[in-house]
């Protein structure tokens, strides 16, 4: 993270699974520990599982959290579902997990308003109760969504600040805010601010083979599947210019945060961070 920061870098990104096909630390409390540590640096989550976990303790988990690091915070939340054995494990079934979203979502920001609440929804009901203190971000931390089905653009639309993408190309991302912005407009919903991100796996390498290689034999074993496909197809790899192209594109799409995920030989995070930001920001000056 320092490393990070004092590379010019703006923000800090964790993802979430309680259980994985590699260890994985818990979101919240990592950027509890970061926040004691940069008074600078945005922190999100890219996505929490939210369907995992009843959304009141996280409402006052994610309130602590926005308070500890001054309001700099966005709380991306996903559905997941490609490792079901963690639904199954948290009781959850994974069937429910978008119907589940749906009803936390509007349920955080209620808690999050410091005003009496009750709910009598499907999933989380309970007598009235009043969480406080509130968030220092009014109304709440924005809520940012991930997802890429017919289905997650709507709820997007319908209840999201922002959009996280995840592997899918700049001609995806732009077909999948134009679907956001039209399931918007039927919704009678005006966005004044809309936030959008991507997270990017980057291998840079002056040998594209090799960064391909290195990317692959990295997801493979993160994902526990061939990850050879996936990463010629959604990746950024290569050489610093081919890197900054892939970037700049997402960014003609309508990105504006990409989430680099360095990938390959953890020995070599820092190496990578770094020359992204000797050779490929550069390139990136103009956009």
């Amino acid at each position: 993270m320092r490393l990070a920061e004092s590379l010019g870098f703006d923000s800090l990104w964790v993802g979430d699974h309680i259980a994985f096909a590699v260890p994985i630390l818990d979101p919240l409390l990592q950027l509890a520990q970061a926040a004691a540590h940069s008074d600078r640096l945005l922190f999100g989550t890219s996505v929490f599982l939210l369907p995992l976990r009843h959304p009141t303790p996280v409402a006052k988990q994610v309130a602590t959290l926005d308070r500890l690091c001054d309001g700099r915070l966005i709380f991306g939340v996903g559905v997941g579902g490609e490792f079901p054995r963690e639904y199954e494990a948290c009781g959850v079934p994974v069937a429910e997990r978008g119907a589940r979203l749906s009803e936390a979502i509007p349920l955080l920001r209620r808690l999050w308003s410091g005003e009496p609440v009750a709910s009598e929804g499907r999933f989380y009901p309970f007598r009235e109760l009043r969480m406080l203190p509130r968030p220092i971000q009014r109304p709440g931390p924005p809520i940012w969504c991930g997802g890429r089905s017919p289905k997650a653009l709507e709820r997007i639309a319908r209840m999201g600040d922002g959009w996280l993408s995840y592997v899918v190309t700049p001609a995806m991302f732009r077909e999948g805010i134009g679907a956001i912005a039209r399931a918007s407009e039927a919704a009678g919903r005006k966005h004044e601010r809309f936030g959008t991100g991507h997270l990017l796996f980057v291998r840079i390498d002056d040998a594209y083979e090799r960064a391909l290689d290195d990317a692959t034999a990295h997801l493979s074993q993160r994902y526990a599947m061939d990850f050879r496909k996936p990463a010629l197809r959604y990746a950024a790899l290569g050489r610093p210019a081919d890197v900054a192209e892939k970037i700049a594109a997402f960014h003609a799409a309508g990105v504006r945060h990409v989430l680099l995920d360095h990938v390959g030989p953890l020995p070599e995070r820092a190496a990578q961070l770094e020359r992204f930001a000797r050779e490929v920001r550069p390139l990136l000056r103009g956009l």
